[in-house]
């Protein structure tokens, strides 16, 4: 382990001087054609010292621009030396099961983190696309909801859409505990400290952390921390999948990442367009998301199945994160703040919500289900004004009349939990019901 240990370490350091210092963004010099985009640095007086640690984020003519990991530019001085240091790669095992770590992979519950034998890069290109598999078999996720009308399948990637106070995490940490998986990562990014152990003794439990790994960034931290912490917890998920394990991604939330990304961008000198995003933004999502997925045709490859959350405020859809998400993702969960706001959970709004795993998710009989409970959801919200001011007539629409006379059985439906396998029966019966009532 030592000699291993060695051989990773370098045998020369370069040293750098600090040529500029401007709201977090350092400009160095002297490090020539070593530095690369990425690389990480050391502010301090050697390069075994503890000091201020950065990363590279533009290179140009008069040198390489960092931005730091710490409290931006206290203390630091013109001249400074500046270290590229070694980036210690990720090496997940079966020993990071029910623990919590940082972007870069150091433990946050004050224990030793052992170590696997195996690096997991950080940033990796996702398999080749020719070679991949399909979406597997529909998952039971605990929620009759995610279970019937928007399945999720083994290798699916969707996207949960929320403003803030719409029970976004509760139905997150749902899934976490209910969805049939190997292991669950769930990538913690930008949310605020005293809420990471909330999350963790509430939202998932002993039993949850169980097969769980928590990678956490929180809103105090640094934006390449922030953007970091979204790799890495594909980087460990990426690890699972390779070994053959079904893995559940859980990225909350993809918003937060891509704000890191916009103050990287910005320091390093892009130009902002779509709301102060830079052009690059599309392309970061679209590369993490591409990541996740199955990963073979082979009966027995792993796959990772990933739910990303977006953050949408005031329910705009046509955000720019949330438009550009909407485009890379295998299907989108809305959630409705006025459905939140009448006490239905999980508030979902199924009009505005869509699984691409459909139609091959589910049998014929049970599309024509699907089909007729969105028909009649979305036969009632448009009509809701009417009965709302007394101008809806009983008799004039038989379509109407039906989803009126559903509509409070099919509301309490989406907000109730489900055994494995039983989703499609209740609804079924519920369907059924209806029927037998009208031709009585």
């Amino acid at each position: 382990m030592l000699e291993a240990e060695l051989s990773r370490t370098p045998a020369r350091r370069r040293c750098g001087r600090v040529a500029a210092a401007d709201g977090g963004a350092l400009l160095v010099t002297g490090l020539g054609d070593a530095a690369r985009l990425g690389d990480r640095i050391l502010l301090a007086p050697h390069p075994d010292a503890e000091g201020v640690t950065g990363e590279i984020v533009a290179l140009t003519e008069a040198g390489a621009r960092a931005m730091a990991l710490g409290p931006g530019d206290r203390g630091v001085g013109l001249g400074d030396p500046v270290w590229l240091a070694p980036d210690a790669p990720l090496r997940p095992s079966d020993a990071w099961l029910g623990r919590v770590i940082g972007a870069y992979g150091a433990p946050l519950d004050g224990r030793p983190l052992p170590e696997g034998d195996r690096p997991a890069p950080v940033r990796r290109a996702p398999p080749p696309a020719a070679t991949r598999g399909g979406l597997g078999p529909r998952l039971s996720t605990g929620l009759a909801a995610t279970d019937t009308i928007l399945p999720l399948a083994r290798g699916q990637r969707i996207g949960v859409f929320a403003g803030s106070g719409v029970g976004k995490s509760l139905l997150l940490s749902t899934l976490a505990k209910g969805v049939e998986a190997d292991v669950v990562v769930f990538g913690l990014i930008g949310e605020r400290g005293r809420e990471l152990n909330e999350f963790i003794a509430e939202g998932l439990g002993p039993e949850g952390m169980r097969r769980a790994i928590v990678v956490a960034a929180t809103s105090d931290e640094s934006p390449l921390a922030r953007r970091r912490a979204a790799w890495t917890a594909m980087a460990v998920a990426e690890h699972f999948r390779d070994a053959g394990r079904h893995v559940l991604l859980i990225l909350d939330s993809l918003t937060r990442f891509a704000e890191a990304h916009r103050e990287i961008a910005l320091t390093a000198g892009e130009t902002p367009s779509l709301r102060a995003y830079p052009p690059s933004t599309a392309n970061m999502i679209a590369a993490l998301a591409e990541r996740a997925g199955p990963a073979g045709r082979r009966k027995g490859d792993g796959a990772i199945t990933g739910i990303f959350s977006v953050l949408v405020a005031g329910s705009d859809m046509e955000e720019p994160v949330a438009d550009i998400t909407r485009g890379v993702l295998d299907g989108h969960v809305v959630l409705d703040r006025a459905i939140a706001e009448r006490g239905r959970f999980p508030a979902i709004d199924i009009g505005r919500s869509v699984s691409r795993a459909l139609p091959r998710a589910a049998s014929e009989a049970e599309n024509a289900m699907i089909a007729e409970v969105r028909r009649l959801i979305g036969a009632y919200e448009r009509a809701e004004p009417m009965i709302q001011t007394g101008l809806y007539q009983p008799g004039v629409d038989a379509t109407l009349d039906r989803a009126v006379a559903l509509f409070p059985a099919l509301d309490a439906f989406v907000a109730t939990r489900a055994e494995a396998g039983e989703g499609f029966a209740r609804l079924e019966a519920l369907l059924r019901a209806d029927e037998t009532s009208a031709s009585v």
